[in-house]
This record gives structure tokens, C-alpha cells and sequence, in this order.
């Protein structure tokens, strides 16, 4: 459920890319799980949502449940994985996508480097014996892609609001993009690619209304292009937009969104451009924006620690008013946290810190925002002490499901609520306003009926 409020003056924009505000201490986080190895992705299934599966870097995904992670991984490839317990590199396992028809098929992808090194973008499928434990030996490969170097693995995968996957990949590693992959056509690196995984007789095919399909020299399972290392991308619960956080190189750390109106083939700018300037640390390009790049909406330095975006979602949760309708992301190194307000100019505050190994952030299905510490091995929920919760029973106002017709609030619906909602218009009760006009009228009794009707 989304509430709205007003936003607490919690900060001020950022300026010249480097954050002014302070945070009022409003917005804090409370632990949800613990006891995990580097975990980088959190997400729940189809079909249940209060039942989470977290990537470890290492090779397993591990499930939580009310909190509690359990014994038992749902996978466990660590063998197959390259690098993922070392610390500081950007290798291991990096993704997760439940098929949109999980419930059913059980199927699912996950988006690891192995040997090679190369990205293997592999389907599994849940356990027909136990449905919180995978099949490992259902394993079919999707996509491999080399990786010429050991960084830059990009490692993001969702499904759509098309039914499409898509995958977010980093430029190769080294740095300026040694061989121009980001920007060339006929690399899949640096890229966000678009692929239907519907068929599970083949690999995959290649949707016919992506931009570069029957483009010669033009690989068709490319969306857009022109990233450096998407680290993470998420699609906005409500617009369908895709949010794009592109980690920098030296100078800048950059926001890109692309509207769910797009038709693909967006060029966003590496390695010629870094956030909104040129990139500093290369000289190759002959003018300061090749043909067709889309600028960030928002941009950061390096100052006061900064060096690695990490992207997180567009809040429609009702725990923490502050966030309402803001994309929340945060700094890898500094641990910084941030809200980006699209209806206020793209305006960024402060929000929180939450000390260096910022991972990954993840979202439920009722738009509530979690952050993951890679070193500390926690996942964390946004909290804040702003929301209303004028029973003390500890759920925020705004996050209580209200029935309507239980007028005596019994937990029951029932004729005996028809007295209670007369008593409650002779007294003119907040009870009374069965249709929400504000007011305690005789047009609420017909609303009554209709809500009794209805039930709850």
C-alpha cells in the first residue's frame, strides 16, 4: 500500500554531485536476516512473496524465511563459481530471475562467472521433491559470454513487464574499455540485452521488435548500449521504467533511467562520457558525444569516500514516508544512502549511511526497500520512526489493511456491524465514513451495504 506524505526536511540536494544534506535520523534500518556469505541479490518468487531468495557471491542462494535463513541452500554451485569468497573482486555469483511462470514450471536463472572467465547465464528448476530446494542437476545453459578480463562483470537479470529477460553486462574489465566494447554493436558486453526465455526447448529466442534485429553487423539480442558496469538495474513496480545505476571508473558514478515507452537502442555514453562530462581518463573520442547518447538523470563524485554506485528501486511501501515515490540507492564504499525524487527535479537527499559494503539493495511486493552489507554478511529493512502508528501495535498506520464494513472490529463481518456503523453515525465516529468522503453522512449507509456485500 502507498501512503502519501509530505516529505521531512531531511537534507538538501546535492550539489555539484557531492551530497550537502544530512540526514535527520527519521530514517533508520532494523535487521532482517544475518549469518550470510557476501550476499549481492535478494529477491522473492512468484506465488510467494514472504519467502526470500538471497545470492551469495560465493555460489549458493540461500532462502530466509521470517527472517531466518535456513539450513539448507535452495542452490549450492560454489564448484562451478570463479572467485566469489575472495574479497574485492567483482567475480562469483552475481543474479537471480524467477521465470514469470514459476509457480507452474519451476523454473528459474541464475547469472554466475565461471572458468573461461566467462558469464554463464543458466536455467535451473525447482526440486519436485521439495520446492524450497533446486534441481542442480536440471542445468541448461542460456548464454555464455567470455570475459577478457576479471572486473566489469555486470551480473543483473529480471523479467520485464513484457515477460522478457533482461540482463545487464559490464564492458570486459580493465579500464577505458580497452577494446570498445561498450559501444560496439557486435559485442554482447556493456550492454542490457533483451531475450525470451519462453520456449524451454531452446535456449532462447531473440524478440522480433528488438531495435537491432535485421541490422547488419548488430548482435538482435541487444536492448541498449554504451554501460560500463550496471551495478544494479530494477524496473519501477508501478511505471514499468528501468532504473540503471552505471558504476564509473576515476571521477563519476551515474543514474540512468530508460522510460517503459522506449523501443531500445539507447547509447549511454562509455566509454566516451562519464555521468555528464567527457571521461577524463580517455582521449579517444573525436567529439564529446558520439551520435545518439543519452545522458544520466543524476550523476555523484568521488568526494568523501564515494567510488562505486549500487542501484536499488523506486519506493511503494508505506513504513517510511520519506521515500514515497523516491528511487533509493546508496555508495558502495562510503555506504551512503540516498533518495532521487523524479517529481521534484530529480533532487537528491541524504538518507542514511550505512558504513562501507553496500552491496545490493532489494524490494518486496509491498514496496518496502531492504539493504545488504557484503562484509558484514546482514540484510537490513528501511525503517522510520515518521510513520504513524496511533494503536502502538507497532505496524505503521498506513501499512493496516482496514475493513471497512467491520465497523465494531470484531475481525468479523457480520449484521451486528449495522448496529455499530449506526452507532457510529450518531456519533459522528471516524467509523461512520464508509466511503472515504471524509464525512459522516446518510450516502455511508449504502456504502456500508455495498462494503458489507463486498466483505473483506
Amino acid at each position: 500500500m502507498r501512503t502519501t506524505a509530505s516529505v521531512l526536511a531531511i537534507g538538501l540536494a546535492m550539489a555539484s554531485g557531492l551530497a550537502t544534506g544530512v540526514a535527520s535520523g527519521q530514517v533508520t534500518t532494523e535487521l532482517f536476516a544475518s549469518g550470510l556469505s557476501r550476499p549481492v541479490y535478494m529477491v522473492s518468487a512468484p506465488g510467494d512473496d514472504d519467502t526470500f531468495y538471497v545470492v551469495e557471491q560465493r555460489g549458493a542462494i540461500r532462502v530466509v524465511q521470517n527472517g531466518t535463513v535456513l539450513a539448507t541452500p535452495f542452490l549450492d554451485i560454489d564448484p562451478l563459481v570463479l572467485n566469489g569468497t575472495s574479497g574485492g573482486n567483482e567475480q562469483g555469483m552475481l543474479g537471480l530471475a524467477f521465470s514469470p511462470d514459476y509457480v507452474t514450471s519451476g523454473r528459474f536463472f541464475v547469472y554466475y562467472i565461471g572458468t573461461g572467465p566467462a558469464t554463464n547465464v543458466v536455467e535451473y528448476r525447482r526440486s519436485a521433491a521439495d520446492p524450497l530446494v533446486a534441481d542442480a542437476g536440471t542445468a541448461r545453459t542460456i548464454m555464455t559470454i567470455s570475459q577478457p578480463f576479471s572486473n566489469h562483470n555486470g551480473g543483473w537479470m529480471d523479467f520485464g513487464p513484457d515477460g522478457y529477460l533482461y540482463i545487464g553486462t559490464g564492458d570486459g574489465g580493465s579500464s577505458n574499455d580497452p577494446g570498445n566494447r561498450a559501444s560496439q554493436l557486435t559485442f554482447l558486453l556493456g550492454k542490457l540485452l533483451r531475450i525470451d526465455v519462453s520456449d524451454d526447448q531452446v535456449p532462447y529466442t531473440v524478440p522480433a521488435d528488438n531495435p537491432f534485429v535485421g541490422v547488419s553487423s548488430a548482435l538482435p539480442e541487444i536492448w541498449a548500449y554504451g554501460l560500463r558496469n550496471p551495478w544494479r538495474t530494477s524496473f519501477d513496480q508501478m511505471t514499468g521504467d528501468l532504473w540503471i545505476a552505471d558504476v564509473g571508473q576515476n571521477t563519476r558514478e551515474e543514474v540512468n533511467v530508460q522510460r517503459s515507452t522506449s523501443t531500445g537502442g539507447e547509447h549511454y555514453g562509455w566509454r566516451c562520457r562519464e555521468g555528464f562530462i567527457e571521461n577524463p581518463s580517455f582521449s579517444g573520442c573525436t567529439a564529446s558525444l558520439p551520435p545518439g547518447v543519452i545522458d544520466p538523470i543524476h550523476d555523484y563524485t568521488h568526494a568523501g569516500g564515494r567510488c562505486s554506485i549500487t542501484g536499488g528501486y523506486v519506493y511503494y511501501g508505506c513504513g517510511v514516508p520519506e521515500f514515497d515515490g523516491k528511487y533509493v540507492f546508496g555508495d558502495y564504499c562510503s555506504g551512503d544512502i540516498w533518495t532521487l525524487d523524479p517529481a521534484n527535479g530529480n533532487a537528491v537527499v541524504a538518507v542514511s549511511n550505512q558504513g562501507s559494503g553496500v552491496s545490493a539493495f532489494a524490494q518486496d511486493k509491498q514496496g518496502e526497500i531492504y539493504v545488504m552489507s557484503l562484509f558484514a554478511g546482514t540484510i537490513r529493512k528501511f525503517t522510520s520512526a515518521s510513520a504513524v502508528d496511533s494503536d502502538g501495535d507497532t505496524i505503521p498506520d498506513a501499512c493496516e489493511t482496514v475493513c471497512l464494513p467491520d465497523v465494531n472490529g470484531d475481525g468479523m463481518v457480520t449484521p451486528a456491524d449495522f448496529s455499530a456503523w449506526v452507532a457510529a453515525f450518531n456519533a459522528a465516529a471516524p467509523e461512520c465514513d464508509q466511503n472515504l468522503d471524509g464525512m459522516c453522512t446518510p450516502a455511508d449507509f449504502s456504502a456500508w451495504v455495498a462494503n458489507y456485500n463486498a466483505g473483506c
